[in-house]
């Protein structure tokens, strides 16, 4: 993961942000996307995380906890750590980032 200045990237989120689990603030770096699903009818949004404070704080466990960017926060659910040691993170409702508005003529 880059460690660039905020930034859209298509719909998502690539960026600084800020993982809260308890009473703990890690600061990370995200990757982000999101989707709208059909067949709930909710946004679920996505991604990957990098710090150098993820692992001791969470370890090999999966953790609830609140992500928060320059744009926006969410609760989020932190699970597995993938080969590259990035944490995966999910969650549903609003993205912790903005969307793009997409104009739908009547």
């Amino acid at each position: 993961m880059s460690t660039h200045d905020a930034s859209h990237d298509d719909d998502g989120y690539r960026g600084p942000a800020t993982l809260t689990v308890g009473d703990r603030e890690l600061p990370v770096q995200a990757l982000l996307d999101s989707r709208h699903e059909p067949l709930d009818g909710r946004m679920h949004w996505f991604g990957r995380l990098t710090g150098d404070d993820l692992a001791e704080a969470l370890g090999h466990r999966a953790a609830d906890a609140v992500l928060t960017t320059p744009q926006g926060r969410s609760r989020a659910r932190v699970g597995d750590v993938d080969a590259w040691g990035r944490y995966r993170v999910t969650g549903i409702g609003t993205p912790p980032f903005g969307l793009p508005v997409v104009d739908v003529e009547s």
